[in-house]
């Protein structure tokens, strides 16, 4: 039997995760102005550009990860998607400069180039990001009676860490370091976020389910 603490665990990495999550992704999309603005400027169409695709990244995201965690209830494929959304980091530094001019100079400066561009930045690795949340509600909710509170709570912590992701980006991170090594660093935080996932044993969020049970 999966002992309670192991539970206890899993839940405190889940919480933790979805406030560095949080603060990760929302971080990003402040950053995403930075390779952007020298190609599409910084108007208010290029702010649009950037919001909308995260909205539509968070949509995908919170879609797909409420539907896989149903089939498999596992920490498995939260670790799994922020791993991927790692990796899709790493390699925007050494890409962007290419992919940018490339994109402006076949779709123009205006709404279509705008979009494209913030899609090729943001749409798969916030999508992936997104998951998150609906995979780690589903696993830490016991009874139909908690699910509000722990939905909420979940929701509220990730909300925390998208406030705290962008006035660190934007006071701190950026002013100190630079774009495309806060872009490193992020995709180094994800890659910690997600083995902390993936050490979670696989039953340890079916702890309650298990009790009573031989194992």
């Amino acid at each position: 039997m999966v002992g309670p603490e192991v539970n206890v665990l899993a839940s405190v990495a889940l919480y933790l995760n979805a406030f560095i999550v949080g603060s990760v992704l929302m971080g990003f999309e402040m950053l995403g102005s930075r390779y952007l603005f020298p190609w599409f400027g910084s108007g208010i169409g290029t702010w649009a550009g950037l919001i909308s695709m995260v909205l539509i990244a968070l949509t995908i995201g919170y879609s797909v990860g409420g539907s896989i965690v149903d089939r498999w209830p596992t920490t498995r494929i939260a670790a799994s998607a922020i791993v991927l959304a790692a990796a899709y980091l790493a390699v925007i530094p050494s890409t962007a400069d290419d992919a940018m001019p490339w994109i402006l100079n076949r779709f123009g400066d205006g709404p279509s180039g705008v979009l494209i561009a913030s899609a090729a930045l943001l749409l798969l690795p916030m999508s992936l990001l997104g998951m998150l949340s609906p995979i780690g509600i589903r696993l830490l909710v016991r009874t139909t009676a908690e699910s509000g509170r722990i939905a909420g709570f979940v929701y509220g912590i990730s909300t925390v860490g998208n406030v705290f992701g962008v006035l660190a980006t934007t006071f701190y991170l950026i002013p100190t370091i630079g774009s495309r090594a806060i872009t490193y660093l992020f995709s180094i935080i994800l890659g910690v976020c997600a083995v902390m996932l993936f050490s979670i044993p696989s039953r340890a969020t079916h702890a309650e389910s298990d009790r009573g049970t031989v194992p």
